[in-house]
């Protein structure tokens, strides 16, 4: 099977797949993390108006949506958001290469550092971020909590 990361194109029209994706790659954290994750606000129309104002790229294998990551531009760093990979498809370095799809754009446009933010109670993630080159810089917390409930990671790329 082979496997294809590239921007999102102008003319994509498949934004309910795309939501399906994120939801359904996002569901294991119902009732695992406090606030819950904001992917349950998104709708079809508020991913193409995130695309609109971020960068998006999506992987796909034989016509199929299966993985995506959407980046947006900050002052000094490449923000990092959104990382969805079909779980029948994890192994497979399609986390990977989305993930270096980001750095490419970063470098493109003079962003040395990416950053990301992961929810605390999901030591997965830290562990799988921490072996792409992420290190934690900061914790902090969602309002109305008094207790760190997010990881700031960063990665030097440049």
């Amino acid at each position: 099977m082979t496997v294809v990361v590239s921007r999102l194109p102008d003319d994509f029209s498949r934004w309910d797949e795309l939501l399906e994706l994120i939801t359904r790659c996002f569901a294991y954290m119902d009732g695992v993390i406090e606030p819950p994750f904001s992917a349950h606000r998104l709708t079809p129309a508020l991913l193409r108006d995130k695309a609109g104002v971020e960068t998006c790229f999506v992987a796909s294998a034989e016509g199929r949506l299966i993985g995506c990551i959407f980046v947006a531009e900050r002052p000094e760093t490449l923000y990092v958001g959104k990382l969805a990979v079909d779980e029948r498809m994890r192994g497979h370095g399609i986390g990977r290469a989305l993930m270096q799809a980001a750095e490419r754009h970063a470098l493109e446009y003079g962003k040395p550092v990416l950053e990301l933010q992961t929810r605390i109670e999901l030591v997965g993630n830290h562990t799988t971020f921490a072996r792409m080159g992420f290190i934690e810089v900061a914790r902090t917390a969602h309002d109305g909590f008094d207790r760190p409930t997010s990881i700031t990671f960063r990665k030097v790329i440049a």
